[in-house]
């Protein structure tokens, strides 16, 4: 219980911390909507010490200038010997003349800090509370508490801050998108490039076009009362209404962490239709303004999709060179590394805002692109600001977007008509389940790993919307569009809908299907073996079946980075370091700085301590080693004998694949070729068969003598074999069947018992006569049987001896028949 109440108390702290900040803020906004007009500045004041200040909020602050004050006479430029009587009638003394409340002097910059600390409390206090944070997303906490602000602000009597859309797109939208693509990863995204692509295009203007349309056509109604709104105006808004959003999406699903397929198909759908949705938007609201619309407008919008994706992708790529090639030179002045890749990406954000082209494009190519070249040239100590500044920077800008949305819910005009906000909110869920399972019908055509139903559900179930939209539909023209509030309360609702119900209801979806999370597994330097090993085996396969996919491409942009675009960016030795190598490196210095912040510096090796604090603290680089060098002539011969001997498996081929082959119109020939050949190689082993008597399988020794054992009658004499010689075998000679040879059958022949009536139906050959058993205690060899001559029993003796083995051509046997 003691516990528990002290856990409460600590819980509460950052609460009542933030209401302090709350309730700090509420009485400097009361004041500052009190406060009378400023006095004239005093005549003995130094004009450089008060510079012009200009007001952020409304008209009714005046601008506090260094201009003389007036004379009492009214004539500004009179010089009077002395100001006091002024003063005494002027203003009135005060108490402590260096104190004094200029709170309009310090407002903006003081009201930013608290919202800003309001934030990180609330987060930090949700993050405290395990129970709260695990049930509802944290963007919905916010929102709720943004609600609470608002609702509390107006309640005082004051006006709301308004999310202004120019404050969005400039200071809070740009950390959340250069964080994403900073860190983007790069492989499962260029994997799944072409999946993306089809979600992020056709996805987005399937359901601006199907809302817009459906919408038009309820408008069009008599009963809604809508009918005034023309088809420009529901396209604008489907255009609007139709984009994932990628800071909602990024704050629900590395809540739940979905599995890497999953993520990067909807996260970089959320990023990637960006291009789509300014398109629509900036087309639609162009084409209001017509009094007409031909062909050829349609065909221009058409191609500025184009040049608005193509076109930020561009802009961010010029600036990622030329940050990776400044960094270059930054070994002697390793402070401001952070600061040129900050500059650089915000740059090229505001450089495509400039001529209306896609600023999220250009910050994720600007990321992408110098992310490689800039962290093979800065330090590690730059490396880590980088990547914790980013995500400060990026997470408090979430948090203020989620807040306002609450804030500017309170402060904003409303107009509710409940069919076009409940037509717009089915409409739109509607369009998502078509349009993913449309899209994925055809991807999965052309997919090796199919996305499964269950996938598809939370693709189409994790298609938030949020600031983006409310951020354009603030960005309407009034003028155009009278229905702006109408438009707005629409949006509002959508994006509270998919917030709140879908985001808070996703993770028992995910447990509930099953579906695969996100393994938290550190890389080794195994796994990065195996995967350029695959990575160059799949890039050879392509190139022996003549079929030049991603694989090949890679493998030749890979080529030329390592050839000419890393000598340019990457300065010193780091430039022909082989990514195995570096990848290596990295991996030694994350564990050694592991093992120091976990307190066990003892355990590091010294050889790892040095290799890992070159990049820390770099060193005089060593003499490189002399390699022996070949002349000219000796390399182009071993040139010419590569290209001579060697199969050329990149020359080009048919391309073709198991599912269309061509059929060879010499197939059948060959067939029938075939078929010929094994039929004549049949008819030859027949007929060998015929004319040859088939050899059987020699026995060991030792199965001989237990099959004569077993059954002695089985090797008797043939009673008319008196002309055939008889094999003798001496079952119990290890050698080889050279010890066989042939005798003559007349040496036994008054031993031979009278042939039976069985034996003589029997097939004539090579007989082999029985050999008495052994008694028990004598050689079964050399002691000779009862009916034995000496001739016989010396030619056992040399039979179980033969000598020396006679060569394979020799035909003659080793004693001869007539001895």
């Amino acid at each position: 219980m003691q516990a528990k109440k002290k856990g409460l108390g600590g819980l509460g702290l950052p609460f009542l911390a933030g209401l302090a900040a709350l309730l700090g803020l509420l009485p400097a906004l009361h004041s500052h909507g009190l406060q009378p007009q400023p006095q004239p500045m005093l005549a003995t004041s130094p004009s450089h010490i008060y510079p012009r200040i200009i007001s952020g909020g409304g008209g009714g602050e005046e601008e506090i200038t260094s201009s003389p004050p007036a004379s009492p006479d009214g004539h500004p430029g009179t010089k009077h010997p002395t100001n006091n009587s002024w003063e005494r009638h002027g203003k009135k003394r005060k108490v402590f003349p260096v104190l004094d409340v200029d709170y309009r002097h310090v407002r903006l910059p003081f009201e930013i800090a608290l919202w800003i600390l309001l934030a990180c409390l609330m987060k930090l206090g949700f993050h405290v509370i395990p129970t709260i944070s695990s049930i509802v997303p944290e963007s919905c906490l916010l929102i709720v508490v943004g609600l609470l602000v608002g609702g509390l602000i107006k309640a005082v009597g004051e006006d709301p801050p308004i999310l202004q859309s120019d404050i969005f797109f400039l200071f809070l939208l740009p950390p959340i998108i250069l964080d994403a693509g900073y860190f983007l990863p790069l492989r499962q995204f260029t994997e799944n490039l072409g999946t993306i692509l089809m979600f992020a295009v056709l996805g987005t203007l399937w359901n601006a076009f199907f809302v817009g349309s459906l919408l038009y056509a309820v408008c069009q109604i008599n009963v809604t009362g809508l009918s005034h709104i023309g088809l420009l105006a529901n396209l604008l808004f489907g255009s609007i209404i139709s984009a994932v959003d990628p800071v909602a999406v990024l704050a629900v699903f590395e809540e739940i962490h979905i599995n890497e397929l999953l993520h990067i198909l909807v996260f970089g759908e959320s990023l990637l239709n960006d291009a789509v949705t300014v398109v629509l938007y900036h087309l639609f609201d162009e084409y209001a303004t017509l009094d007409q619309i031909f062909f050829t407008d349609i065909v221009l919008g058409f191609l500025s999709f184009f040049v608005v994706s193509l076109g930020g992708v561009f802009v961010g790529v010029v600036y990622g060179i030329i940050a990776a090639f400044t960094s270059r030179f930054t070994s002697h002045i390793r402070v401001i590394e952070p600061l040129f890749v900050f500059l650089y990406s915000y740059m090229a954000y505001l450089s495509a805002e400039l001529f209306h082209l896609s600023g999220i494009m250009a910050l994720i190519a600007a990321g992408v692109v110098m992310r490689p070249y800039v962290e093979a040239n800065i330090s590690h100590k730059s490396h880590t600001t980088i990547k914790y500044f980013l995500k400060m920077w990026s997470s408090v800008s979430e948090t203020l977007i989620f807040i306002f949305l609450g804030v500017s819910t309170v402060a904003g005009q409303h107009r509710w008509d409940w069919t076009f906000v409940i037509c717009t909110l089915v409409f739109c869920l509607i369009a998502r389940v078509l349009g993913v399972l449309g899209l994925t019908w055809f991807i999965n055509k052309f997919r090796i790993v199919k996305l499964t139903p269950k996938d598809q559900f939370i693709i189409a179930y994790g298609g938030l919307r949020g600031a983006i939209a409310f951020s354009l539909g603030y960005l309407i023209e009034e003028k155009h569009f009278d229905m702006r509030e109408m438009f707005l309360t629409a949006i509002i609702t959508v994006i509270f809908f998919t917030v709140f119900v879908q985001g808070m209801t996703i993770r028992p979806l995910v447990d509930l299907l099953a579906v695969k999370k996100k393994q938290e597994t550190k890389r080794s330097i195994n796994e990065e073996i195996h995967t350029q090993f695959l990575d160059h085996l799949l890039t050879g396969i392509e190139d022996i079946c003549g079929h030049y996919g991603h694989h090949h491409w890679k493998d030749k942009l890979n080529r030329f980075n390592k050839k000419y675009i890393k000598k340019c960016l990457i300065a010193g030795e780091r430039s022909k370091e082989p990514q195995l190598i570096a990848f290596y490196h990295k991996m030694e210095m994350k564990q050694a700085i592991e093992l120091v912040e976990s307190g066990g510096m003892g355990k590091i090796p010294s050889a790892v301590s040095t290799v890992s604090m070159q990049n820390i603290n770099p060193k005089a680089l060593p003499v490189e080693r002399i390699l022996p060098a070949l002349s000219k002539d000796k390399e182009e011969e071993i040139r010419k004998i590569l290209r001579n001997n060697l199969q050329k498996t990149r020359q080009r081929l048919r391309s073709y694949n198991r599912h269309t082959l061509v059929a060879d119109p010499y197939e059948e020939a060959w067939n029938q070729m075939l078929l010929r050949r094994q039929k004549a190689r049949q008819l030859e082993q027949k007929i060998n068969n015929y004319l040859t008597v088939p050899t059987h399988k020699i026995d060991s020794p030792t199965m001989s003598r237990a099959r004569i054992g077993s059954d002695p009658l089985a090797y008797d004499p043939k009673p008319d074999s008196e002309n055939l010689p008889i094999i003798t075998i001496d079952p119990a000679s290890p050698q080889s069947p050279e010890s066989v040879d042939l005798v003559n059958e007349a040496l036994k022949g008054m031993s031979r018992l009278p042939p039976s009536p069985e034996e003589d139906e029997d097939e004539e050959g090579l007989v082999m006569p029985p050999k008495e058993p052994s008694s028990p205690g004598t050689d079964d060899v050399f002691t000779p049987g009862a009916n034995d001559s000496p001739s016989n029993q010396r030619m056992m003796r040399c039979l179980s001896d033969p000598g020396p083995r006679p060569d394979p051509e020799e035909e003659d046997p080793f004693i001869p028949k007539g001895q």
